[in-house]
């Protein structure tokens, strides 16, 4: 490709993005408008609850900092430049067709590019919600495109971790093409996880269990009138099914070798989409941790926290002494700028002249240590430290690197002490000194209970010891010229991991706690 030709290549083309409103939807919605000349964006937004899909495009996206550099070099015409470039259709990647209307599905069947960034994200989500998005939403993006009768290029971003806790290389494969293929059919996996969402909803309705949250709402709410007692046992019923389906996603997850019910659905989407693509042709991009900008939009840039930031906002705080991990092993971070740079970088090659997946991960040719890293957040917060409610700064303790079964059993016994403390309280008067150390002592437990959930949900990630290839990565990077370079930079050798942890993250996800 010839000097800067991957912004020409994406200029006057029209392209489709799902997941706008998220981290990485965001940064690349900011990035194409600012970078590539004359392209259209057509958004896939969610209508809200009160909030229509359009509107949520200006207060959700073109609100949010990202865009301060094209205000500054737009001016008072920010908003008719950029609104001028972004058609939102309203839509769903959970529902069959997407949603569309018959107006919204012509402006669809005009994309030559469909970016899907669209995706349950949480590591605690319910295996349902988390198989409807993760799974089969780039297969309903696929089977719209059929139905429309067209071909576009769609570039799926999925994740590293579809590797699972294997150790040593995972290279730039599906999953079901290497070693650690386990045999599971998809289907198979969808269908059982719609009977057990049918199987819990029918249990929670059970006249024993109804009596239990109706029961717990009288605890909660007291001598509450009959309307707000039972929204309150409803709204009990509906949580402990998504609790079940929390732990069944775990549960399922960890059966199968899959740290959480996110990785383990992203890797079966990405085996789904390609088993049912036909003639759509489909590129799968896989960032590892994706954090803070290193410089695109601005040095810093974030929205909402990611994986590593209650982590790290809680050791500050002194809620985590102890968190499970190798000191020797890698914690694969990326910059959400250079896992935008890719994302456009494949899209403007095409299927084409770009590989049919590429990771955008730094462990295996720029390691960021474990202890490099919890070195570096110590040593910042020690000079920078948090203030408690008192405004007296709180000491780091000296972090430790035990198992995560140490740690876990510590949790546990401290919540269990907590709560007998709590319950031995309860049974006296709350007054004065008793109320005061009763409320202390629910803080205290919440804490800890916070402390044990990051510690469940992310102490997997932190023991990985698979390193992410990026061979095609590289290979992409030496196709392109130093102008092209300089505007999609995601080549991970530029970071300078203790700078960018200590003078652009730290610093940036501080303002934001």
């Amino acid at each position: 490709m010839s000097s800067g030709n991957l912004s020409n290549a994406l200029s006057r083309r029209r392209i489709a993005i799902t997941g706008a409103t998220g981290f990485v939807g965001t940064a690349l919605v900011e990035r194409l408008l600012r970078v590539v000349p004359d392209c259209e964006l057509v958004l896939l937004v969610r209508d809200g609850k009160r909030t229509p899909a359009a509107r949520r495009t200006q207060r959700e996206i073109l609100k949010n900092d990202a865009f301060d550099r094209l205000r500054e070099m737009h001016g008072d015409d920010f908003g008719d430049a950029v609104t001028s470039r972004i058609t939102t259709v309203a839509g769903d990647v959970t529902r069959d067709g997407l949603g569309l209307s018959n107006a919204d599905r012509e402006v669809f069947a005009s994309c030559s590019t469909i970016i899907h960034s669209a995706a349950a994200v949480s590591f605690d989500s319910p295996l349902d919600s988390a198989v409807e998005i993760n799974l089969l939403g780039p297969t309903r993006i696929t089977a719209l495109c059929r139905d429309l009768g067209i071909a576009p290029h769609l570039v799926a971003v999925s994740t590293c971790y579809v590797a699972g806790n294997r150790r040593g290389k995972a290279p730039e494969i599906l999953v079901s093409q290497g070693p650690f293929d386990v045999g599971l059919d998809w289907r198979a996996e969808v269908d059982s996880t719609r009977r057990l969402r049918s199987d819990l909803d029918a249990k929670s309705r059970e006249p024993s269990r109804l009596e239990e949250f109706r029961a717990e709402a009288r605890r909660e709410l007291g001598a509450a009138g009959a309307p707000a007692l039972a929204a309150k046992t409803e709204q009990r019923r509906t949580a402990w099914v998504r609790d079940q389906l929390v732990a069944a996603g775990r549960a399922r997850a960890a059966s199968v070798g899959w740290p959480d019910a996110y990785a383990f659905t992203k890797a079966l989407g990405e085996q789904a989409v390609t088993d049912v693509k036909g003639d759509v042709p489909v590129s799968i991009v896989r960032p590892s941790i994706i954090e803070s900008a290193l410089a695109e939009p601005k040095p810093g840039w974030i929205r909402g926290f990611r994986m590593a930031e209650p982590v790290i906002i809680s050791f500050a705080r002194g809620l985590l002494k102890e968190f499970p991990g190798v000191p020797e092993g890698t914690v694969d971070v990326i910059p959400v700028d250079l896992v935008v740079a890719a994302i456009i970088t494949v899209a403007a090659l095409g299927p084409e002249e770009a590989p049919p997946i590429t990771q955008v991960a730094s462990g295996g040719i720029n390691p960021l240590s474990y202890r490099t890293m919890v070195d570096s957040v110590t040593g910042w917060f020690t000079e920078h430290p948090l203030y408690d409610p008192k405004g007296q700064p709180i000491m780091v303790p000296e972090w430790r690197f035990p198992g995560r079964g140490r740690v876990q059993g510590q949790l546990e016994r401290a919540k269990k002490v907590l709560t007998t403390g709590e319950r031995a309280l309860q049974a006296l008067p709350l007054r004065g000194r008793q109320a005061e150390l009763s409320a202390q002592l629910e803080t205290k437990r919440l804490e800890v209970d916070r402390a044990l959930e990051y510690v469940e949900l992310y102490g997997l990630y932190t023991e990985c010891e698979a390193i992410y290839q990026v061979d095609n990565l590289l290979g992409l990077w030496d196709t392109l010229d130093s102008r092209d370079r300089a505007l999609f930079n995601f080549d991970p050798r530029v970071v300078d991991w203790q700078y960018y942890v200590t003078q652009i993250h730290l610093p940036s996800i501080v303002q934001h706690a």
